[in-house]
Formats: C-alpha cells, sequence, structure tokens
C-alpha cells in the first residue's frame, strides 16, 4: 500500500491553534475532530464550572471518551446479539443495522486513534 505522506493541518481549539500532521484522507476528519472538541471545551468553560484551559480540556477528554467507551459497549452488546445462534436470537440485525455498526466501530476506532496520537505528541 502507497499511503501519501501525511501533511500539517492548522487546528484551532480554544482560540489556540495547533498544527497537526495528517494523511491527506483524514485531514476532513481530523478538522471536524477539533471542532467537535472546540465546542465541547466551550461548553465546559461557559458553564463557569471548571476554571482554566487544563482543566477544560481534561473534562472534555474525559466527557468524550465516555461517549466513546457508551457508543464502544454499545457496538459490544450489538455484536454479542448478533453471534448469537438464529435459534436462540428473537430478531437478526438488518443489513442496514450491520451497516451502522460497522460504521460505529470504524469512527470510534478512529476517534481513538487519533486521541492516541494527539496524547504521544
Amino acid at each position: 500500500m502507497n499511503q501519501e505522506a501525511a501533511t500539517p493541518v492548522s487546528v484551532t481549539v480554544l482560540d489556540k491553534e495547533f498544527r497537526i500532521a495528517c494523511p491527506p484522507q483524514e485531514r476532513d476528519a481530523l478538522i471536524r475532530a477539533a471542532r467537535h472538541l472546540d465546542s465541547k471545551m466551550r461548553e465546559i468553560r461557559h458553564s463557569g464550572k471548571v476554571i482554566g484551559n487544563d482543566r477544560v480540556a481534561v473534562m472534555a477528554a474525559i466527557n468524550l471518551t465516555h461517549e466513546l467507551l457508551q457508543l464502544r459497549d454499545a457496538y459490544d452488546r450489538l455484536n454479542a446479539q448478533a453471534a448469537r445462534p438464529p435459534v436462540t436470537q428473537e430478531a437478526t440485525l438488518s443489513d442496514e443495522q450491520h451497516v451502522i455498526t460497522h460504521s460505529v466501530q470504524h469512527e470510534a476506532d478512529s476517534l481513538h486513534q487519533r486521541m492516541q496520537d494527539a496524547l504521544k505528541e
């Protein structure tokens, strides 16, 4: 596989610019993730309950990780249900449910990888 080289992408979170190396095919997802993070951090800061950008960032990370883990748990439950023999399973997953399940897992894995990469920097 010939992957294109990562290029720096500028994103802004809480009015601070960050340059992150990213493959071109992941650029839009990275920008979307940064905007989502910025939105979450602004919500937390606006609540007035958390003071300091470091604490706001940690609270946002905890909230987003919680959401990710809930999605993974839901995915695991769907997989467990799909793995049951059809005789004991009340209803099999439709093709649409399989697509949604795969999409949720892909997004969760992608978010997890981006979080791991960001923590390494």
